[in-house]
């Protein structure tokens, strides 16, 4: 019996630093993850009519409005860690991962927070991941995904605004500017956007595989569907802006703001 109990202890003993001796390299290894991410930090004066240009590679990018008059980025970059030159050309800021990593086979995400002056003009692209801008009233709002990613505007109050993905769903919320031209584009994914009752706007609306198109509270007999159901055009109010938009196998909705 004592022997038993002995043997008992011996084995639990065994166990428990074997368990311990687990713990410790899962624990080791999860803090040398973390700390193999690198951060990019850098500010820029911003001058009245700035503009930032991004091109990333894969990752997020997430870019908001403030009140400072600078530019604000920060970068989280997952191993291997991707290069960043970024450059001030005449009131641009230029970030082009893409070019800045050209012939490196493996390169990790890159995650960027960036804060803009409202007034900046914001050109951002990649090729795989999750663009937001908001609060942003710039001359310019672009957002292109290459591949697969969700595009999100909000309380955007720009005259250009552009949003293209391949996959993935594209949501505006913002003002529809006189005389502006705004563009939503997708092969697949849900289109909403959510817009002010009395916007003035001429439209080309385009689902041709599912003919899913939703005018909500915009519907009228301005507006006509073409194609048995695959086409909208029309005009609110007095037509001073142009919006175009096609999903090819997605739904479009609009949103009354």
């Amino acid at each position: 019996m004592i022997w038993d109990l002995k043997k008992f202890f011996t084995t639990r003993k065994t166990t428990i630093l074997l368990f311990g001796v687990v713990f410790f390299f899962a624990s080791a290894a999860a803090v040398t993850e973390v700390s193999a991410q690198k951060k990019f930090s850098k500010i820029y004066p911003a001058s009245k009519n700035i503009r930032l240009q991004l091109t990333n590679r894969s990752g997020t990018v997430v870019v908001e409005g403030w009140e400072r008059q600078e530019i604000n980025i920060s970068a989280y970059l997952e191993p291997p860690a991707a290069t960043i030159v970024p450059q001030n050309l005449s009131g641009t800021i230029v970030l082009n991962l893409v070019k800045d990593n050209q012939g490196k086979k493996e390169v990790g995400s890159a995650n960027f927070l960036v804060k803009v002056p409202y007034d900046a003009a914001v050109d951002i692209e990649t090729m795989m991941g999750n663009l937001t801008v908001s609060n942003v009233r710039g001359a310019l709002v672009r957002a292109h995904i290459s591949s697969e990613g969700d595009i999100t505007l909000t309380n955007i109050e720009s005259s250009a605004v552009s949003a293209e993905n391949v996959i993935g769903n594209i949501f505006f919320d913002g003002a529809v500017q006189q005389d502006g031209n705004y563009r939503f584009t997708s092969m697949r994914g849900d289109i909403n956007l959510r817009i002010p009752f009395n916007s003035s706007f001429k439209l080309v609306a385009t689902a041709p595989s599912t003919r899913s198109i939703s005018l909500g509270d915009f519907g009228g007999s301005n507006m006509k569907f073409l194609s048995d159901g695959r086409r909208v055009v029309g005009t609110a109010g007095d037509g001073s802006a142009t919006l175009s938009v096609t999903n090819q196998r997605g739904s479009i909705s609009f949103i009354r703001r």
